[in-house]
């Protein structure tokens, strides 16, 4: 497949024929993002009005929330290398459904409403480096960014259908909202518990003991997938303020609708063409669609927010699926591990940008001009990029067995991994 244009022809020659498990699984990565995202976008008016939490004590818990979910990918991964990829799927499913159980529950004591919130984002964190790496498992390298970017846009189109769907009965009926969920939660339990082990891979016991979390870990990947999702988080973060009230809600939610639909459209296409790509390419690439779209949304009129809204998906399109592959070609641990690690780049980064953004947002909106936040935002994926070649050619002096000279994947193998499925 390395050989021919990324399209239409050249992603059904490397998705299919699917089997029956690979189908359920990418199912289900749309409808464990669909029943999430039915409630999680709204549990900030939920502990607000039903727990009459101050805003500040709200985003502080959502803070921590999103970074259990994200950082904690880590623990994921070693708890599938330890105890194998189905039953690490199923351990994170039944502790989420538990989540969804406690949210219903909190209608009667609200205060377990944050220990539910806890435990959704603890099973979130805990499922998808297994799901990923059950979903690759076997896959030859040039037919993987295909697995993953499909992967990708089944998330993403959950993710964007969940609030839809939710949004008429959020506040007036949360009682059938959650418990609606907690159901498709325990469908989607249920038909994991059916699933075969993945081909080749122990359940349980196989793995070497004593590696750390962070044993073996892609340097550069890392740094990059942390320095992406910084960047990223920047839009992510604030960009409803932003544009809210500039332009009203209904917009902003359409420029979501945007940035979800070109990564469910376009990375899949895309995905042999960003596997082909030398890593350095792929990173100059994506970072400059982040600037130039950080940049744009600085004019804050309605044009530039669906322009760089779109800009900015596009570039993290590239940077996040080719970092998630660069890991797997350069680590020794298994995809999970790896998944994992890179899920605790991704959940630093988007702490730091809560943290340090937050900070210069507030400076900006005091100064009476937001538009600079972004323009500072532009000016950091420009600055900062050339830190992470830095470490690429230091890293060179010491060639990697699997790097040829531009950085490019090639096919080396599969890592102890049965070829085919």
């Amino acid at each position: 497949m390395g050989d021919r244009a990324p399209g239409g022809k050249g992603l059904r020659a490397a998705l299919f024929p699917l089997d029956g498990p690979l189908r359920f699984l990418l199912l289900s990565s749309f409808l464990i993002p669909l029943g999430s995202f039915m409630v999680l976008p709204f549990m900030s008016v939920f502990l607000h009005e039903r727990l009459g939490m101050g805003l500040a004590t709200v985003g502080v818990v959502l803070a921590v929330a999103s970074l259990v979910q994200f950082s904690g990918g880590v623990v994921g991964g070693a708890l599938a290398d330890r105890i194998g990829l189905r039953r690490a799927m199923l351990c994170a499913l039944l502790i989420r459904t538990a989540g969804f159980v406690g949210l219903l529950l909190a209608l009667r004591w609200p205060p377990l409403a944050i220990w539910a919130l806890m435990l959704t984002c603890c099973g979130a964190a805990l499922y998808l480096p297994a799901n990923k790496a059950y979903l690759v498992h076997g896959v030859e390298d040039e037919r993987r960014p295909a697995f993953l970017s499909a992967g990708n846009a089944a998330l993403n189109a959950g993710m964007a259908v969940g609030p839809l769907v939710a949004g008429p009965f959020v506040l007036s009926s949360p009682g059938w909202l959650f418990a609606s969920v907690t159901a498709l939660f325990v469908l989607v339990t249920a038909g994991h518990a059916r699933l075969p082990p993945a081909a080749g891979a122990p359940e349980s016991g196989a793995r070497p003991a004593g590696q750390g979390l962070l044993t073996g870990v892609a340097a550069l990947p890392f740094a990059a997938n942390m320095l992406a999702f910084y960047l990223y988080f920047h839009f992510q973060h604030f960009l409803a303020v932003y544009a809210v009230e500039r332009t009203s809600s209904t917009f902003y939610s359409l420029v979501l609708l945007l940035c979800f639909t070109l990564v469910i459209v376009v990375q899949p296409l895309a995905s042999d063409l960003i596997r082909r790509m030398p890593y350095a390419t792929a990173l100059a690439v994506g970072f400059t669609g982040l600037a130039a779209g950080l940049a744009v949304l600085s004019i804050g009129s309605r044009a530039a927010l669906l322009a760089g809204g779109a800009l900015i998906t596009l570039g993290d399109i590239v940077l996040f699926l080719k970092n998630d592959l660069e890991a797997l070609h350069r680590s020794p641990r298994s995809d999970a591990v790896v998944f994992g690690q890179q899920r605790l780049a991704a959940g630093l980064g988007a702490c730091a940008s809560g943290v340090l953004g937050g900070q210069v947002y507030d400076h900006t909106a005091q100064a009476g001009n937001t538009g600079w936040f972004w323009l500072l935002a532009a000016a950091q994926c420009v600055l900062l990029p050339p830190v992470l070649l830095a470490l690429r050619e230091r890293a060179g002096k010491t060639p990697h067995p699997h790097d040829d000279d531009e950085g490019a994947l090639r096919p080396h193998g599969t890592n102890g991994r049965v070829p085919g499925r």
